[in-house]
C-alpha cells in the first residue's frame, strides 16, 4: 500500500477516483445502507444544520458518535464535524467530476497535525474500503495500513 495524503497547513487530503458519476459515489457516502458498507452506517435527518448519529462499524466495539451536518450540498459537498472518544473531527467530502468520472476529497481539518501519523492511514484504509465495496472486491485490512504508513505521514509534519 503507497500513502496518498497530503499535509497543507493543517489540512490532511487525501482523494480516489471513480468511473462513476458525482450522484452515484454521492450515493456511496451519503446513503446509510451504503456507508454501512465501508465506515458504518448512520440515523437521523440528514441535511444542512442536523445532527446525525454515526456507527463506526469497523471500529472495535462498533461505537456511536454524533456528526453535525455544517453544509450537505449534492452532489458536490458534504461538510461534517463529529464528536466521539477521540475528539473533534471536521470533515468535508469534495467530489468533482474528472475524465469520465469523479475525484473524491476527503478533507480532515485537524486541530493538530500531531496526530496525522495515526489519522492518515485510517483515512487510506476507509477510502479503500469504500473502493473496495464499489467494486466488489474483498475489504482492506487496517494492519496492511497501520503501523507501516505511519512514517510517511510523521514526515508530512
Amino acid at each position: 500500500m503507497t500513502p496518498t495524503g497530503k499535509l497543507v497547513g493543517s489540512d490532511l487530503t487525501l482523494t480516489r477516483f471513480f468511473r462513476a458519476s458525482a450522484d452515484d459515489v454521492w450515493a456511496s457516502v451519503t446513503e446509510p445502507e451504503r456507508t454501512a458498507r465501508w465506515f458504518g452506517t448512520w440515523k437521523g435527518e440528514g441535511g444542512a444544520g442536523s445532527t446525525i448519529q454515526v456507527q463506526m462499524g469497523f471500529e472495535d466495539g462498533t461505537p456511536w458518535m454524533d456528526a453535525t451536518v455544517n453544509a450537505c450540498e449534492p452532489p458536490r459537498r458534504l461538510d461534517l464535524t463529529a464528536v466521539d472518544a477521540e475528539g473533534r473531527w471536521h470533515l468535508e467530502l469534495l467530489l468533482t467530476e474528472v475524465d469520465g468520472g469523479t475525484e473524491l476529497a476527503l478533507v480532515h481539518h485537524l486541530e493538530s497535525t500531531d496526530v496525522v501519523e495515526n489519522t492518515g492511514p485510517g483515512w487510506e484504509y476507509y477510502l479503500d474500503q469504500l473502493v473496495a465495496s464499489r467494486d466488489g472486491t474483498p475489504l482492506p485490512d487496517f494492519n496492511d495500513y497501520y503501523p507501516s504508513m505511519k512514517a510517511y505521514y510523521e514526515g508530512l509534519r
